[in-house]
């Protein structure tokens, strides 16, 4: 896992790489120790891929982060639940755009909650903030920045000089792109829906210019500002919502209100196969839930913290299987620091410089994996952190010479506990079992065997072991075993679920 180097010492605090400016920044909220987030949530016509999980996934872990770090988060992610995809997708299964949305929905929430991803605060639907989204039109047209049109409503983008500036893009350059296919009813070709008149047979509601529906861009800047605020600290999401998306959404709010809608704005890179960003229009992806079927969540969520949030990621069983190894290899030595832990240590009497050696590790580890999060949000340094860790951990596990001591119990028991600390911060949930009461009997008599030095019985009972799944190893502090419930990754699996 390859890591950004990190920062002079000197500096402190937190810093992001802000998509608006181009630059890393120092981040400074609006209100002291609390923090305004949006995060654009899913259209709930389908249930989401692993690309779209990325972004879940990264952004759950930056509110883990700043929550850390001593902020009040608001988090607010919405759910957009009427789109031309819901209609489309209702009209092939014969239903109501309604009830695709209310499926997707209450799947997306349970897909969310499998990843390990906390819930947002807030989680508006579109649909149900209507009187919202007219208001905003409404007040746009007041001031000169939209037009009606046969019951549409378009933003007219030439009002606005910035447009373009978020996405980095040159107006007059989109403008020629857009003439392909051009809507001579605009007034521009690079206008963009507001509002939508209705069509036969298509969800409708009341509006001042009559009967239609939403565009996507304008939910958003609605939804966002009511929750927090005409300018608030950060909106995240894929890369691909830069343009049009996040630059309409942008444009659209600033030009009412005269502030940036977000202060500070993050995007994650794509999520490739075979150098091909995973798409459904390009039908090259794989849901989240069919991957979880295959996975633990653990490893499918570290899978997509492995690189910096904004780099591209390659996603393919052999990645997948080799980070499933490296959380296996992870648990394996929480498992035996477990067992340790639960059996009587030996003092000597006398100072224990692997002791000491431990604890200097688990301290520079801890700093290091909060100066890595804390510099535009490097998991993939914060995650090398953790196995340093561990592989430090696994050392004076593996040592047949260590003395049992108190002092090195202490230190093994502060390290699992900085490891658990730290995969918590990643959303991983580092589930420990306790050997059951038939494993310990069976070591117990192996122990026994070994004692008196029965090699035959010891033989006999590690191989009963071993073909029950068990990992076996004799260490200074006796055999400890453990017992991953970690599935391999299905091989006989299609590229496309």
């Amino acid at each position: 896992m390859s890591a950004e180097p990190l920062q002079a010492e000197k500096e402190t605090g937190l810093f992001f790489f802000n998509t608006a400016t181009r630059s890393r920044e120092r981040f400074q909220p609006a209100e002291p120790k609390h923090v305004r987030l949006y995060a654009c949530g899913p259209t709930v016509y389908d249930y989401f891929h692993v690309g779209n999980a990325r972004a879940f996934v990264v952004f759950d872990v930056l509110r883990r982060v700043l929550v850390r770090r001593g902020y009040r988060v608001t988090y607010v992610q919405n759910i957009t639940d009427i789109d031309d995809k819901i209609i489309q997708r209702a009209r092939e299964q014969a239903r109501s755009p309604r009830a695709v949305a209310e499926e997707y929905t209450a799947a997306f929430a349970a897909d969310l909650q499998a990843l390990g991803c906390l819930p947002a605060d807030i989680t508006p639907k579109a649909t149900e903030h209507i009187p919202d989204i007219l208001s905003f039109i409404t007040r746009l047209i007041d001031a000169g920045h939209a037009y009606v049109l046969d019951g549409d409503v378009y933003f007219e983008v030439r009002s606005f000089p910035k447009y373009g500036r978020l996405s980095g893009k040159n107006i007059e350059e989109l403008e020629e792109g857009a003439r392909v296919e051009v809507n001579v009813r605009k007034r521009d070709p690079l206008d963009f829906a507001l509002w939508k008149a209705a069509k036969p047979g298509e969800p409708a509601w009341d509006s001042p210019w009559g009967q239609g529906r939403p565009g996507w861009h304008i939910e958003c800047s609605a939804m966002s500002m009511k929750y927090l605020g005409e300018s608030f600290d950060i909106h995240g999401g894929g890369a691909d919502l830069v343009f049009p998306h996040h630059e309409n959404e942008n444009a659209q709010s600033e030009s009412l209100t005269g502030k940036p809608l977000a202060r500070t704005w993050l995007h994650n890179g794509y999520l490739n196969i075979e150098g091909e960003k995973m798409s459904k229009s390009l039908g090259n992806f794989w849901l989240t839930r069919d991957v979880l079927r295959t996975v633990p969540y653990q490893v499918l969520r570290l899978f997509l913290l492995s690189a910096h949030y904004r780099s591209p990621l390659d996603f393919s069983r052999e990645n997948l299987d080799s980070v499933r190894q490296g959380y296996e290899e992870l648990h394996r030595v929480l498992q035996f620091a477990g067992q340790i832990l639960n059996r009587p240590e030996t003092s000597t009497g006398s100072e224990d410089q692997e002791a000491k050696v431990l604890d200097m590790l688990r301290l520079q580890a801890l700093r290091q994996f909060d100066r890595f999060l804390d510099d535009d949000l490097n998991t993939a340094g914060a995650l090398g952190q953790i196995y340093t860790l561990a592989n430090g951990v696994k050392r004076v596990i593996a040592s047949k010479h260590l003395p049992r001591s108190r002092a090195l119990a202490g230190a093994l028991r502060s390290s699992q506990r900085a490891l658990t600390d730290m995969l918590e911060v990643l959303g991983v949930r580092a589930d420990i079992p306790a050997l059951g009461a038939e494993t310990q009997k069976l070591l117990q008599q192996r122990q026994a065997a070994r004692d008196r030095k029965d090699w035959q019985e010891a033989d006999r009972i590690r191989d009963r072991l071993i073909s029950g799944g068990w990992v076996l190893e004799d260490t200074a502090w006796g055999t400890l075993a453990s017992h991953p419930p970690l599935p391999l990754v299905a091989q006989d699996r299609q590229e496309h679920p």
